[in-house]
Protein backbone atom coordinates (compact mmCIF):
# COMPACT_ATOMS: atom_id res chain seq x y z
CA UNK A 1 0.00 0.00 0.00
CA UNK A 2 1.49 3.29 -1.26
CA UNK A 3 0.25 7.25 0.35
CA UNK A 4 -0.33 9.37 -2.77
CA UNK A 5 0.14 13.13 -1.72
CA UNK A 6 -2.39 15.34 -3.69
CA UNK A 7 -0.16 18.22 -4.32
CA UNK A 8 -2.71 20.51 -6.81
CA UNK A 9 -5.88 22.04 -6.09
CA UNK A 10 -7.63 19.94 -9.28
CA UNK A 11 -9.39 17.42 -7.31
CA UNK A 12 -10.79 19.78 -5.33
CA UNK A 13 -14.40 20.61 -6.12
CA UNK A 14 -15.77 23.54 -7.99
CA UNK A 15 -16.63 25.77 -4.84
CA UNK A 16 -13.00 25.18 -3.62
CA UNK A 17 -11.38 26.07 -6.74
CA UNK A 18 -12.69 29.79 -7.09
CA UNK A 19 -9.00 30.24 -5.49
CA UNK A 20 -7.78 30.30 -8.83
CA UNK A 21 -6.62 33.37 -10.30
CA UNK A 22 -8.35 32.25 -13.92
CA UNK A 23 -11.78 32.50 -12.29
CA UNK A 24 -12.26 36.47 -10.70
CA UNK A 25 -15.71 36.39 -9.12
CA UNK A 26 -18.79 38.51 -9.74
CA UNK A 27 -18.48 42.19 -8.42
CA UNK A 28 -20.33 42.76 -5.60
CA UNK A 29 -22.56 45.48 -5.03
CA UNK A 30 -20.40 47.37 -2.81
CA UNK A 31 -17.85 46.99 -5.26
CA UNK A 32 -19.93 48.48 -8.13
CA UNK A 33 -20.92 51.37 -5.86
CA UNK A 34 -17.32 52.15 -5.29
CA UNK A 35 -16.43 52.79 -9.09
CA UNK A 36 -19.84 54.62 -9.86
CA UNK A 37 -20.00 57.10 -6.90
CA UNK A 38 -16.28 56.83 -4.88
CA UNK A 39 -13.91 57.00 -8.50
CA UNK A 40 -13.29 60.62 -8.30
CA UNK A 41 -12.51 60.38 -4.34
CA UNK A 42 -10.62 57.03 -5.11
CA UNK A 43 -7.76 59.05 -6.99
CA UNK A 44 -7.07 62.08 -5.53
CA UNK A 45 -3.60 63.38 -4.28
CA UNK A 46 -0.50 61.02 -4.14
CA UNK A 47 -2.27 57.83 -3.65
CA UNK A 48 -5.32 55.61 -5.19
CA UNK A 49 -7.51 53.18 -3.19
CA UNK A 50 -7.38 49.83 -5.55
CA UNK A 51 -10.34 48.31 -4.43
CA UNK A 52 -12.14 45.11 -5.86
CA UNK A 53 -13.97 42.10 -4.90
CA UNK A 54 -10.99 40.05 -6.28
CA UNK A 55 -8.76 41.11 -3.43
CA UNK A 56 -11.34 40.30 -0.80
CA UNK A 57 -10.03 36.58 -0.77
CA UNK A 58 -6.97 37.74 0.86
CA UNK A 59 -7.82 39.53 3.44
CA UNK A 60 -7.56 36.33 6.08
CA UNK A 61 -3.73 36.20 4.71
CA UNK A 62 -3.87 39.84 5.40
CA UNK A 63 -4.98 39.07 9.44
CA UNK A 64 -2.62 36.67 9.94
CA UNK A 65 0.62 38.36 8.87
CA UNK A 66 -0.62 41.35 10.82
CA UNK A 67 -1.17 38.66 14.10
CA UNK A 68 2.19 37.60 13.65
CA UNK A 69 4.06 41.20 13.38
CA UNK A 70 2.42 42.37 16.52
CA UNK A 71 1.14 39.89 18.58
CA UNK A 72 3.86 37.21 17.57
CA UNK A 73 7.10 39.48 17.03
CA UNK A 74 6.25 41.56 19.87
CA UNK A 75 5.20 39.02 22.99
CA UNK A 76 8.67 36.76 21.68
CA UNK A 77 10.75 39.40 22.51
CA UNK A 78 9.25 40.16 25.92
CA UNK A 79 11.41 37.21 27.47
CA UNK A 80 13.79 39.48 28.96
CA UNK A 81 12.84 40.10 33.29
CA UNK A 82 12.97 43.95 33.26
CA UNK A 83 12.42 44.77 29.34
CA UNK A 84 8.88 43.27 28.65
CA UNK A 85 7.72 47.12 28.08
CA UNK A 86 10.39 47.60 25.62
CA UNK A 87 10.06 44.01 23.92
CA UNK A 88 6.06 44.54 23.08
CA UNK A 89 5.74 48.53 23.49
CA UNK A 90 8.99 49.49 20.82
CA UNK A 91 7.76 46.51 18.75
CA UNK A 92 4.66 47.98 18.32
CA UNK A 93 6.23 51.69 17.30
CA UNK A 94 8.69 50.05 14.97
CA UNK A 95 5.86 48.47 13.12
CA UNK A 96 3.47 51.06 13.25
CA UNK A 97 6.33 53.99 11.75
CA UNK A 98 7.20 51.30 9.52
CA UNK A 99 4.34 50.06 7.63
CA UNK A 100 3.60 54.09 6.72
CA UNK A 101 7.35 54.72 5.26
CA UNK A 102 7.08 50.70 3.74
CA UNK A 103 3.89 52.00 1.61
CA UNK A 104 5.21 55.02 0.72
CA UNK A 105 8.49 53.72 -0.52
CA UNK A 106 7.35 50.05 -2.34
CA UNK A 107 4.48 52.17 -3.67
CA UNK A 108 7.45 54.38 -5.90
CA UNK A 109 8.97 51.19 -6.87
CA UNK A 110 5.76 48.99 -7.36
CA UNK A 111 2.68 50.20 -7.45
CA UNK A 112 3.39 53.91 -9.32
CA UNK A 113 0.71 54.19 -11.82
CA UNK A 114 1.20 56.07 -15.05
CA UNK A 115 -0.46 58.97 -13.36
CA UNK A 116 1.72 59.11 -10.72
CA UNK A 117 -0.02 57.60 -8.00
CA UNK A 118 0.56 55.29 -5.64
CA UNK A 119 -2.66 52.30 -5.43
CA UNK A 120 -2.91 51.17 -2.16
CA UNK A 121 -4.67 47.34 -1.95
CA UNK A 122 -4.46 44.52 0.60
CA UNK A 123 -1.35 42.79 -1.38
CA UNK A 124 0.15 46.43 -0.56
CA UNK A 125 -0.70 46.23 2.88
CA UNK A 126 0.67 42.55 2.99
CA UNK A 127 4.10 43.75 1.44
CA UNK A 128 4.59 46.72 3.71
CA UNK A 129 4.05 44.37 7.16
CA UNK A 130 6.48 42.13 4.95
CA UNK A 131 9.09 45.12 5.09
CA UNK A 132 8.47 46.03 8.68
CA UNK A 133 9.23 42.45 9.78
CA UNK A 134 12.80 42.73 8.35
CA UNK A 135 13.08 45.56 10.60
CA UNK A 136 12.02 43.43 13.82
CA UNK A 137 14.18 41.19 12.86
CA UNK A 138 16.94 43.36 13.10
CA UNK A 139 15.83 45.25 16.25
CA UNK A 140 16.03 41.26 17.98
CA UNK A 141 19.81 41.28 17.59
CA UNK A 142 19.57 45.13 19.60
CA UNK A 143 16.40 44.19 21.79
CA UNK A 144 17.35 46.39 25.21
CA UNK A 145 20.41 48.62 23.98
CA UNK A 146 19.09 50.96 21.53
CA UNK A 147 16.98 53.97 22.44
CA UNK A 148 13.25 54.27 20.97
CA UNK A 149 15.25 56.98 18.90
CA UNK A 150 17.72 54.77 17.38
CA UNK A 151 14.93 52.40 16.42
CA UNK A 152 13.10 54.91 14.56
CA UNK A 153 16.35 56.01 12.48
CA UNK A 154 16.62 52.07 12.08
CA UNK A 155 13.15 51.57 10.78
CA UNK A 156 13.71 54.68 8.37
CA UNK A 157 16.65 53.59 6.67
CA UNK A 158 16.21 49.90 7.18
CA UNK A 159 12.96 50.01 5.25
CA UNK A 160 14.18 52.19 2.41
CA UNK A 161 17.46 49.52 1.83
CA UNK A 162 14.48 46.71 1.99
CA UNK A 163 12.35 48.55 -0.86
CA UNK A 164 15.87 48.89 -3.32
CA UNK A 165 16.40 45.18 -2.35
CA UNK A 166 13.06 43.91 -2.93
CA UNK A 167 12.66 45.46 -6.28
CA UNK A 168 16.18 44.08 -7.51
CA UNK A 169 15.88 40.10 -6.07
CA UNK A 170 11.84 40.32 -6.93
CA UNK A 171 11.79 42.93 -10.51
CA UNK A 172 15.59 42.77 -11.92
CA UNK A 173 16.76 39.60 -11.14
CA UNK A 174 13.51 37.85 -11.27
CA UNK A 175 14.29 35.20 -7.79
CA UNK A 176 10.99 34.48 -6.64
CA UNK A 177 11.17 34.11 -3.11
CA UNK A 178 7.09 34.11 -1.82
CA UNK A 179 8.21 33.34 1.98
CA UNK A 180 11.05 35.88 2.08
CA UNK A 181 13.85 33.82 3.48
CA UNK A 182 16.36 35.95 1.37
CA UNK A 183 14.18 39.09 1.18
CA UNK A 184 13.10 39.20 4.47
CA UNK A 185 14.85 36.91 6.71
CA UNK A 186 18.33 36.99 5.28
CA UNK A 187 18.22 41.01 4.90
CA UNK A 188 16.72 41.79 8.49
CA UNK A 189 19.00 39.75 10.08
CA UNK A 190 22.31 40.95 8.91
CA UNK A 191 21.07 43.78 8.70
CA UNK A 192 20.84 43.86 12.84
CA UNK A 193 24.06 41.79 13.57
CA UNK A 194 25.79 44.55 11.41
CA UNK A 195 24.46 47.31 13.47
CA UNK A 196 24.89 45.39 16.46
CA UNK A 197 28.79 44.72 15.25
CA UNK A 198 28.92 48.60 15.27
CA UNK A 199 27.44 49.35 18.29
CA UNK A 200 29.28 46.55 20.17
CA UNK A 201 29.48 47.26 23.78
CA UNK A 202 32.46 46.04 25.78
CA UNK A 203 30.85 46.56 29.18
CA UNK A 204 28.09 45.29 28.37
CA UNK A 205 28.18 42.53 31.38
CA UNK A 206 27.68 45.09 33.74
CA UNK A 207 24.15 44.60 32.89
CA UNK A 208 24.21 40.85 33.34
CA UNK A 209 21.58 40.67 36.08
CA UNK A 210 19.48 41.46 33.81
CA UNK A 211 19.92 39.92 30.76
CA UNK A 212 18.01 36.43 31.98
CA UNK A 213 14.24 35.73 31.99
CA UNK A 214 12.28 34.81 34.54
CA UNK A 215 9.33 32.21 34.94
CA UNK A 216 6.33 34.26 33.60
CA UNK A 217 8.40 36.33 31.29
CA UNK A 218 8.96 33.24 29.11
CA UNK A 219 5.49 32.07 29.66
CA UNK A 220 4.60 35.55 27.86
CA UNK A 221 7.41 34.94 24.63
CA UNK A 222 6.43 31.11 23.77
CA UNK A 223 2.93 33.26 23.33
CA UNK A 224 4.57 35.16 20.70
CA UNK A 225 6.13 31.84 19.80
CA UNK A 226 2.78 30.32 19.52
CA UNK A 227 1.19 32.76 17.53
CA UNK A 228 4.01 32.92 14.81
CA UNK A 229 4.31 29.41 14.65
CA UNK A 230 0.23 28.72 13.92
CA UNK A 231 0.23 31.70 11.26
CA UNK A 232 3.16 30.92 9.53
CA UNK A 233 1.84 28.86 6.32
CA UNK A 234 -0.42 32.17 5.85
CA UNK A 235 3.02 34.32 5.97
CA UNK A 236 4.69 31.90 3.13
CA UNK A 237 1.70 31.89 1.05
CA UNK A 238 -0.04 35.19 1.55
CA UNK A 239 1.53 36.68 -2.14
CA UNK A 240 1.64 33.47 -3.79
CA UNK A 241 -0.78 33.29 -7.18
CA UNK A 242 -4.25 31.72 -6.07
CA UNK A 243 -4.13 27.96 -6.93
CA UNK A 244 -1.57 25.33 -6.73
CA UNK A 245 1.45 27.76 -6.01
CA UNK A 246 -0.15 28.75 -2.62
CA UNK A 247 -1.90 25.73 -2.04
CA UNK A 248 1.88 24.09 -2.13
CA UNK A 249 3.14 27.00 0.24
CA UNK A 250 0.93 26.25 2.71
CA UNK A 251 1.69 21.98 2.90
CA UNK A 252 5.25 22.93 2.54
CA UNK A 253 5.49 25.29 5.68
CA UNK A 254 2.97 23.67 7.58
CA UNK A 255 5.10 19.83 7.23
CA UNK A 256 8.18 22.24 8.07
CA UNK A 257 7.28 23.33 11.15
CA UNK A 258 6.00 20.66 12.31
CA UNK A 259 9.04 18.63 11.32
CA UNK A 260 11.41 21.42 13.31
CA UNK A 261 9.59 21.41 16.46
CA UNK A 262 10.23 17.23 16.81
CA UNK A 263 13.91 18.14 16.13
CA UNK A 264 14.82 21.39 18.27
CA UNK A 265 12.96 19.67 21.27
CA UNK A 266 15.18 16.47 21.25
CA UNK A 267 18.65 18.18 20.32
CA UNK A 268 17.44 20.59 23.47
CA UNK A 269 17.24 18.06 25.58
CA UNK A 270 20.20 16.12 24.31
CA UNK A 271 22.46 18.99 24.96
CA UNK A 272 20.77 20.50 28.51
CA UNK A 273 21.63 18.23 31.66
CA UNK A 274 19.24 15.85 32.69
CA UNK A 275 18.01 15.27 29.24
CA UNK A 276 15.61 18.75 29.92
CA UNK A 277 14.59 21.27 27.81
CA UNK A 278 15.74 25.10 27.16
CA UNK A 279 12.75 27.12 27.11
CA UNK A 280 15.30 29.59 24.55
CA UNK A 281 14.95 26.51 21.87
CA UNK A 282 11.42 25.90 22.21
CA UNK A 283 10.51 29.87 21.71
CA UNK A 284 12.73 30.54 19.31
CA UNK A 285 14.16 27.37 17.13
CA UNK A 286 10.95 25.96 16.52
CA UNK A 287 10.26 28.24 14.12
CA UNK A 288 13.59 27.89 11.85
CA UNK A 289 11.64 25.80 9.43
CA UNK A 290 9.31 27.72 8.37
CA UNK A 291 12.06 30.60 7.66
CA UNK A 292 13.81 28.01 5.46
CA UNK A 293 11.29 27.23 3.71
CA UNK A 294 10.19 30.23 2.96
CA UNK A 295 11.76 30.66 -0.83
CA UNK A 296 11.16 27.12 -1.88
CA UNK A 297 7.37 27.33 -0.50
CA UNK A 298 5.64 27.34 -3.93
CA UNK A 299 7.74 25.01 -5.24
CA UNK A 300 7.40 21.68 -6.01
CA UNK A 301 9.45 20.72 -2.55
CA UNK A 302 7.56 17.75 -2.24
CA UNK A 303 6.13 17.15 1.57
CA UNK A 304 9.39 15.29 2.00
CA UNK A 305 11.44 17.39 1.57
CA UNK A 306 9.57 20.22 3.73
CA UNK A 307 10.42 17.63 6.47
CA UNK A 308 13.87 17.22 5.54
CA UNK A 309 14.51 21.42 5.56
CA UNK A 310 12.72 21.84 8.75
CA UNK A 311 14.70 18.59 10.19
CA UNK A 312 18.12 19.93 9.29
CA UNK A 313 17.37 23.64 10.48
CA UNK A 314 16.11 22.65 13.71
CA UNK A 315 19.45 21.11 14.63
CA UNK A 316 21.28 24.10 12.85
CA UNK A 317 19.40 26.54 14.92
CA UNK A 318 19.28 24.77 18.53
CA UNK A 319 23.12 24.16 18.17
CA UNK A 320 23.65 28.19 17.09
CA UNK A 321 21.81 29.25 20.57
CA UNK A 322 23.88 26.93 22.32
CA UNK A 323 27.41 27.39 20.53
CA UNK A 324 27.45 29.88 17.72
CA UNK A 325 25.60 32.87 20.28
CA UNK A 326 28.53 32.84 22.14
CA UNK A 327 31.20 32.26 19.99
CA UNK A 328 30.10 35.38 17.79
CA UNK A 329 30.03 37.70 21.17
CA UNK A 330 32.96 36.61 22.10
CA UNK A 331 35.40 36.40 18.81
CA UNK A 332 33.21 38.76 16.30
CA UNK A 333 32.23 41.01 19.15
CA UNK A 334 28.34 40.61 17.63
CA UNK A 335 25.62 40.89 20.70
CA UNK A 336 23.05 39.18 19.52
CA UNK A 337 20.18 39.68 22.10
CA UNK A 338 17.62 37.50 20.64
CA UNK A 339 19.89 34.87 18.89
CA UNK A 340 18.55 36.08 15.02
CA UNK A 341 21.57 34.41 14.11
CA UNK A 342 19.83 31.07 15.15
CA UNK A 343 16.15 31.83 14.20
CA UNK A 344 16.65 34.01 10.56
CA UNK A 345 20.38 34.75 9.28
CA UNK A 346 21.17 30.72 8.83
CA UNK A 347 17.60 29.57 8.42
CA UNK A 348 17.32 32.37 5.81
CA UNK A 349 20.39 31.42 3.68
CA UNK A 350 19.77 27.36 3.95
CA UNK A 351 16.16 29.19 2.36
CA UNK A 352 18.05 31.03 -0.43
CA UNK A 353 20.41 27.55 -0.94
CA UNK A 354 17.21 24.90 -1.15
CA UNK A 355 15.24 27.42 -3.84
CA UNK A 356 18.23 27.82 -6.05
CA UNK A 357 18.73 23.65 -6.03
CA UNK A 358 14.71 23.41 -6.24
CA UNK A 359 14.52 25.80 -9.05
CA UNK A 360 17.57 24.18 -10.78
CA UNK A 361 16.33 20.38 -10.38
CA UNK A 362 12.76 21.79 -11.93
CA UNK A 363 11.25 19.96 -14.70
CA UNK A 364 8.42 19.57 -16.90
CA UNK A 365 7.29 16.88 -16.02
CA UNK A 366 7.01 17.54 -12.48
CA UNK A 367 5.82 21.21 -13.10
CA UNK A 368 3.45 20.22 -16.01
CA UNK A 369 3.60 22.53 -19.20
CA UNK A 370 1.57 25.29 -16.74
CA UNK A 371 3.41 25.07 -13.80
CA UNK A 372 7.11 25.73 -15.33
CA UNK A 373 5.80 29.03 -16.37
CA UNK A 374 6.22 29.66 -12.82
CA UNK A 375 9.62 30.37 -13.30
CA UNK A 376 10.93 33.64 -15.52
CA UNK A 377 13.98 30.94 -17.12
CA UNK A 378 14.81 27.82 -17.64
CA UNK A 379 15.18 26.02 -14.67
CA UNK A 380 19.32 25.94 -14.79
CA UNK A 381 19.46 29.64 -15.32
CA UNK A 382 16.62 30.13 -12.40
CA UNK A 383 18.70 28.50 -10.11
CA UNK A 384 21.61 31.03 -11.28
CA UNK A 385 19.54 34.29 -10.30
CA UNK A 386 18.32 32.85 -6.91
CA UNK A 387 21.73 32.11 -5.88
CA UNK A 388 22.83 35.83 -7.32
CA UNK A 389 19.61 37.12 -5.31
CA UNK A 390 20.83 35.91 -2.18
CA UNK A 391 24.32 37.45 -2.69
CA UNK A 392 22.06 40.39 -2.82
CA UNK A 393 20.45 40.26 -0.05
CA UNK A 394 23.59 39.35 1.92
CA UNK A 395 25.57 42.62 0.46
CA UNK A 396 22.74 44.90 1.16
CA UNK A 397 22.23 43.53 5.11
CA UNK A 398 25.52 43.56 5.65
CA UNK A 399 26.74 46.85 4.48
CA UNK A 400 23.33 48.34 4.68
CA UNK A 401 23.81 47.75 9.01
CA UNK A 402 27.38 49.12 8.92
CA UNK A 403 26.59 52.27 7.38
CA UNK A 404 23.50 52.53 9.43
CA UNK A 405 25.77 51.69 12.55
CA UNK A 406 27.97 54.18 11.96
CA UNK A 407 25.36 56.58 12.15
CA UNK A 408 23.73 55.35 15.59
CA UNK A 409 27.03 55.12 16.86
CA UNK A 410 26.53 59.38 17.00
CA UNK A 411 26.71 60.49 20.76
CA UNK A 412 22.97 61.75 20.32
CA UNK A 413 20.52 59.28 20.42
CA UNK A 414 19.97 59.38 24.30
CA UNK A 415 21.21 55.08 24.44
CA UNK A 416 21.52 53.65 28.01
CA UNK A 417 24.23 53.42 30.08
CA UNK A 418 25.94 50.15 29.76
CA UNK A 419 24.49 49.21 33.50
CA UNK A 420 20.97 50.52 32.49
CA UNK A 421 20.43 48.00 29.18
CA UNK A 422 17.86 45.71 29.14
CA UNK A 423 15.33 47.75 31.83
CA UNK A 424 12.37 49.79 31.05
CA UNK A 425 12.74 52.21 33.72
CA UNK A 426 15.52 53.83 31.23
CA UNK A 427 12.20 55.24 28.94
CA UNK A 428 9.10 53.73 30.68
CA UNK A 429 7.23 54.35 33.43
CA UNK A 430 7.11 51.34 35.54
CA UNK A 431 4.88 50.32 38.61
CA UNK A 432 6.41 50.06 41.74
CA UNK A 433 6.60 46.53 43.20
CA UNK A 434 3.93 45.03 44.40
CA UNK A 435 4.20 45.48 48.05
CA UNK A 436 5.12 41.77 49.59
CA UNK A 437 3.29 40.49 52.21
CA UNK A 438 4.57 37.81 54.50
CA UNK A 439 3.13 34.94 55.27
CA UNK A 440 1.72 33.88 58.32
CA UNK A 441 1.07 30.03 59.00
CA UNK A 442 -2.12 29.33 61.52
CA UNK A 443 -2.94 26.23 63.37
CA UNK A 444 -5.58 25.80 65.53
CA UNK A 445 -4.54 24.52 68.66
CA UNK A 446 -6.82 21.44 69.75
CA UNK A 447 -6.66 21.59 73.35
CA UNK A 448 -7.20 25.45 74.16
CA UNK A 449 -8.89 26.04 70.83
CA UNK A 450 -6.68 29.16 69.70
CA UNK A 451 -5.19 30.18 66.91
CA UNK A 452 -1.45 30.09 67.57
CA UNK A 453 0.74 32.81 64.95
CA UNK A 454 4.15 30.96 64.04
CA UNK A 455 7.19 32.73 63.03
CA UNK A 456 8.03 32.10 59.50
CA UNK A 457 11.26 33.05 57.22
CA UNK A 458 10.46 35.24 54.98
CA UNK A 459 13.30 36.68 52.31
CA UNK A 460 15.87 35.37 54.60
CA UNK A 461 14.87 37.08 58.14
CA UNK A 462 12.82 35.94 60.10
CA UNK A 463 9.53 38.03 60.87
Amino acid sequence: MTLQFVYTQQDFITEVCRGSDKMAPPPTVFDSAIRAGWTDRMEKGLFRYQLSALETRVLPGFQDVHVMIFVGFGFLMTFLKRYSFGGVGFNFLIAAFGLQWALLMQGWFHHLGDDGKISINVYSMINADFCVAGCLIAYGALLGKVSPVQLMVLTLFGVTLFAVEEYIILNLIYAKDAGGSMVIHTFGAYYGLAISWMLYRPNLDQSSRLQGSVYHSDVFAMIGTLFLWMFWPSFNSAITEHGDGQHRAAINTYLSLASTVLTAVAVSSVYQKHGKLDMVHIQNATLAGGVAVGTAAEFMLMPYGSLIVGFCCGILSTLGYIYITPFLEKYLKIQDTCGIHNLHAMPGVIGGIVGAITAAAASESVYGTEGIKLFKFPPAQQGGHQAGALCVALCFGIGGGILVGAILRLPIWGDPADDNCFDDESYWEVPEEEESIPAVMQYNNHMRNKDVCVSVLFMGQQI
